[in-house]
């Protein structure tokens, strides 16, 4: 049962969280440390979205410049990598490291005429996470483990005056604090877990060489995961996922005062709810959906995307002390509207129809 759930959990990765709110690429769980004994695993996963659109409008305008004229696809392929390694010191302690990129972005613009044609923004992350949990006689663990992350960004929008902005690499550090409770009897499993906000400074030099200081603040996110045995060799799993995105916030100092880069209007939460089956002591399998409402509102121009529905689908070989989990993910990126004015309420672009796929593949080994 465990090499089954393990098939999930893998493929949180392939389903490409970066389409879930904000720029989130990790869903940043814990499931590692309740491998059993010593473990270590290595992850890879690459993502192909399309994200494209059409200008709003039939008469061009300030507030809709470019009616009808396709944007391109604006979002970029990409690619991650994370690694995972877990100890059990004695009975009641495990500690575990996990390595990976819980938040990034790539956007780029074709020339295709669009009012954001040529607009290209980066952000990458790297998070460091040490984790411990204590077993407790009644089932309870306790957990908490410390996260230092790097962060760095770079954009060129020329729409706004041609404006650019490059913010050097900072690093912050966060903390997580969980429950959870098993009864391994029946494979239940439940956990709830908190992760902190991380607050970054950015040195940032703007359009002009001018120079600065970005304050930005990573959000704050809950994750409740859960699975259980319903019959002989079949688990039903999920998970709900809470992230505090109204407050992230990237707005450099020289930045036009109307908007700031970066910003949310609403928190999201992501829900995930499955089935996992063993078919033979070597192989098992899962298929998975996902779900993120869509909040309606203006979505920004750098990540034109509001919720989503997904589905994964997945299987797992073991053999003697290695497991290799491979998977795939189709996700429905959900309709927006972006625009150049807020306040106005009008419509620059329109982004409807838009997909991602994913594949993950995942190595671990029992040591």
């Amino acid at each position: 049962m465990r090499n089954t759930f393990a098939a999930v959990s893998a493929l949180a990765l392939a389903a490409g969280s970066a389409h879930a709110g904000g720029v989130e690429r990790t869903t940043q769980s814990i499931a590692i440390i309740f491998e059993t004994g010593n473990y270590a695993e290595l992850t890879f996963g690459s993502v192909t979205p399309k994200v494209s659109g059409v200008g709003a409008g039939t008469v061009p305008s300030p507030l809709q410049p470019t009616p009808g004229v396709p944007s391109g696809d604006m979002a970029a392929d990409y690619t991650q990598l994370s690694f995972g390694v877990k100890t059990q010191i004695n009975d009641s302690l495990d500690i575990g490291l996990v390595i990976d990129q819980p938040f990034g972005a790539d956007v780029s613009y074709p020339l295709t005429g669009y009012y954001a044609s040529g607009s290209v923004a980066e952000l990458n992350s790297t998070a460091i996470t040490g984790i411990a949990r204590y077993k407790l006689p009644n089932n309870v663990s306790l957990l908490a483990g410390l996260r230092y992350q790097t962060l760095e960004a770079t954009a060129s929008i020329p729409f706004i005056g041609g404006y650019t902005v490059n913010g050097e690499k900072d690093g912050g550090v966060g903390y997580l604090v969980g429950i959870a409770y098993e009864k391994p009897e029946i494979a239940l499993r439940v956990a709830l877990t908190y992760n902190s906000s991380i607050k970054h400074k950015l040195a940032t030099t703007e359009i002009g060489g001018l120079t600065s200081t970005t304050p930005i603040e990573t959000p704050q996110s809950v994750n409740l995961e859960f699975q259980s045995g319903v019959a002989k060799d079949t688990l039903v799993f999920g998970s709900i996922r809470w992230v505090e995105w109204s407050k992230f916030v990237i707005d450099p100092a020289n930045y036009p005062p109307t908007s700031a880069l970066v910003s949310y209007d609403n928190n999201t939460t992501t829900y995930t709810l499955g089935v996992g089956r063993r078919f033979s002591e070597s192989w098992s399998g899962a298929v998975s959906l996902s779900y993120e409402k869509s909040n309606g509102g203006f979505s920004s121009n750098l990540g034109p995307t509001d919720g989503r529905l997904g589905v994964t689908i997945g299987a797992t070989y073991t053999k003697d002390n290695m497991k290799i989990t491979g998977g795939v993910s189709y996700v429905d990126i959900g309709d927006a509207e972006t625009t150049l004015a807020a306040a106005s309420g009008v419509p620059a672009g329109e982004f409807r129809n838009n997909r991602a796929v994913g594949v993950g593949v995942r190595v671990g080994f029992s040591f």
